[in-house]
């Protein structure tokens, strides 16, 4: 017996679902279809009346993650701030944090699926990419004011700041069980050096 259009459109999210978690976590090739369907609750021989290939689910997982991670960062923002905090230091804190570390299915889909993009092709890549420039532009903005000169534009600023952010959390990630103590002081002289730089960066706009 066949199944509605609307329980096809339920089967299919309950399977990109599961891909956006497993893929995050543990990598793209690291999850097989066998995997991927138990943990969706289907057969492996469904998978193929949802999905063209492996990798076209791929790449929607890619589109799906950074689209979720996009709004949850604009509703990070929306929340009402503390006394004397400032929208960015929060997120510097939260990024560098050994929980966000810890949370690889549910944390930062542009440092989790950085490494698996490079290999999954144009389409996933660009969806990658404009996910990557909205972070960037949402991140530009909450930066402080830049001296009239600076060296940097505000894009670039932005630049080098996710990059420094992205960086930090892969390589903590990549000795957390081997290594914790240093995980930890990456993600400390991570934080520390960006917000040195910031307030570099305002007091120099101070000054002219």
């Amino acid at each position: 017996m066949g199944v509605s259009k609307e329980q096809a459109v339920l089967n299919r999210q309950a399977i990109l679902d599961s891909a956006v978690r497993l893929f995050r976590e543990r990598g793209v090739d690291a999850v097989g279809l066998v995997e991927l369907m138990k943990d969706a609750g289907f057969t492996q021989g469904g998978f193929y009346n949802h999905f063209s290939s492996k990798q076209a689910l791929a790449t929607e997982v890619v589109g799906a993650a950074l689209q979720e991670a996009g709004e949850q960062l604009a509703t990070d923002l929306e929340q009402p701030l503390a006394a004397g905090e400032d929208a960015l230091t929060r997120q510097l804190a939260y990024y560098f944090s050994a929980g966000h570390r810890d949370d690889i299915a549910h944390g930062c889909p542009l440092a989790g699926l950085s490494g698996d993009v490079a290999r999954l092709g144009g389409e996933a890549q660009q969806r990658f990419a404009a996910g990557l420039e909205n972070t960037i532009a949402a991140f530009g903005a909450l930066l402080p004011p830049a001296p009239k000169t600076p060296q940097l534009g505000e894009r670039e600023r932005a630049i080098a700041l996710y990059s420094q952010m992205v960086g930090a959390l892969v390589l903590s990630r990549s000795v957390s069980e081997a290594a914790p103590e240093l995980s930890e002081e990456i993600l400390r002289a991570a934080q520390h050096d960006a917000l040195a730089t910031l307030t570099l960066q305002a007091g120099r706009h101070r000054r002219d």
